[in-house]
């Protein structure tokens, strides 16, 4: 009879190859749900108020540029011929740059099985949507007169003949955009559905009862309703990836199908959708690092996250800058007078004040996260993302105005500045925003519950800590395994 050797212990991973786990301290599954909901119950905190009064008033303020602007007339903006695209079509493009990050992590890395994705998607999601609703205003008043803004949908009507014209870009941009945050929306919803339950079994108040539970859809969370759930996330996974690459195509397109020195080339549609990635990954670090702070979810966005979005926005801001680089080869390549002067007017020119921040917080400030010390201090990750968001407004405002302030007869050149109702205008949009973010905070959950609790060792069958039974390792011999 076989006697059982000397029992040896399971070998162990190195300290140095072992990965950070994804949620920290080894928290279990019922203190997610506690952690996450709680941002929801009592009452807000002093810090939520001091960020939601001001969000509102510059909403408010919003509402008051926009009314002023619709009985006034848009001559009150600063577009001023050759300069016809101002700070309306800039901050459109930037919005909707801001709202890439969002798909990407949802879609593109749920396909990629990237399970880190799962602390940061909800918030992000949220971030894509209300950045696609202030970019579409813009659009929506730059065409003067807003109440035949409906003349752009293809829908039947009694006034005879009148179609959009299908060649416009501008006809393109509402399809893109409307297609874009279609799908965002029910993909953000989607993936609240569990959540949305779990809401509802631990609400208090009938009235939060009762709108949780219809909106959860009944969800009992049984294996029919998981495998319906799965079926659906993946197909609107599905579909929404090819949105992440096709929106800031086509509003690129807006640009490159004219004739216009500087915007007539082919390299824009990737060099839109890398510096969309770019921004967009900028404003989630803006507003997750200080949000793990104040709603102490340092165990669930953990510095591996903070570490990994770093990386990402370190890889799209070279792609950027590499874009960069080969805009002056292209010019210089072409033999192109004209695109030649283009380029030399961007960086010699008047508005080189615009060009200069651009590249330094575009290409030179984010090579910072080589280092990890920059990618580890939350501090610099906090400046460095806002910087990355100020270079690419700048960028925007480089394309657009210098684009379009020196035309090909110098007698038509002028110098667009913005007025008074611009610059509200924009900041008023941050109110729109900060006031949609803080108020889906306050009455949803920003973490993915489900999905969080999908990565912990709990649910993992071949853990320990999920119940896993290792038996002792039997001895090796020189010819193999002892039976």
């Amino acid at each position: 009879m076989a006697t059982k050797a000397n029992s040896a212990p399971l070998p162990t991973v190195p300290p140095e190859l072992e990965r950070i786990p994804l949620v920290g301290n080894q928290r279990d599954i019922g203190w997610i749900s506690d952690r996450v909901v709680s941002i929801t119950e009592g009452k807000p905190p002093l810090w939520w108020w001091l960020c939601f009064i001001p969000s509102v008033l510059c909403l408010g303020m919003l509402g008051f540029m926009l009314a002023y602007q619709i009985t006034t007339g848009v001559g009150v903006w600063g577009n001023m011929h050759p300069v016809m695209w101002g700070w309306d079509i800039i901050n459109f493009v930037w919005w909707i740059g801001i709202g890439h990050a969002g798909t990407l992590i949802s879609a593109i890395l749920f396909l990629l099985r990237q399970r880190w994705r799962t602390a940061v998607n909800r918030a992000a999601e949220a971030m894509t949507i209300f950045a696609v609703m202030c970019a579409g205003i813009y659009p929506a008043l730059h065409v003067g007169r807003v109440w035949f803004d409906w003349w752009l949908f293809p829908i039947p009507n009694s006034n005879g003949p009148i179609w959009p014209q299908f060649r416009s870009p501008l006809m393109w941009d509402v399809f893109a955009v409307s297609t874009y945050f279609t799908v965002s929306v029910l993909f953000w919803y989607m993936g609240l559905i569990p959540d949305l339950a779990v809401m509802r079994d631990r609400a208090v108040g009938k009235v939060r009862q009762f709108l949780y539970g219809l909106f959860s859809l009944g969800w009992t969370g049984s294996n029919r309703h998981w495998s319906n759930y799965e079926k659906a996330y993946l197909l609107l996974a599905g579909l929404s990836t090819p949105l992440v690459l096709s929106v800031h195509s086509i509003v690129s397109l807006d640009f490159s199908v004219s004739q216009l020195p500087g915007w007539h080339t082919t390299i824009f549609p990737p060099y839109f959708v890398a510096g969309a990635i770019f921004s967009g990954f900028g404003m989630v670090l803006t507003l997750l690092v200080p949000l793990r702070k104040l709603c102490r979810l340092e165990d669930i966005i953990t510095m591996r996250h903070i570490d990994i979005m770093c990386k990402v926005t370190l890889a799209t801001g070279s792609i950027v800058g590499y874009a960069y680089a080969m805009e002056f080869f292209i010019a210089w390549y072409s033999g192109s007078a004209a695109e030649q002067f283009h380029f030399m007017n961007r960086a010699l020119g008047p508005y080189q004040w615009g060009w200069l921040p651009m590249i330094i917080c575009n290409v030179v400030i984010p090579q910072l996260f080589w280092f990890k010390w920059f990618r580890q201090n939350l501090l610099a990750v906090f400046i460095i993302s806002i910087i990355v968001n100020v270079g690419m407004w700048f960028e925007r405002f480089v394309i657009i105005v210098i684009g379009l302030h020196r035309d090909f007869l110098p007698s038509s050149w002028g110098y667009f500045r913005p007025t008074w109702v611009d610059i509200c205008t924009y900041l008023g949009t941050f109110g729109l925003f900060f006031t949609l973010f803080l108020l889906f905070m306050r009455f949803l959950p920003m973490i993915a519950i489900s999905e969080v609790k999908g990565v912990t060792p709990q649910s993992d069958p071949h853990h320990p800590l999920g119940g896993a039974k290792h038996e002792e390792r039997i001895p090796q011999s020189e010819g193999g395994l002892t039976p």
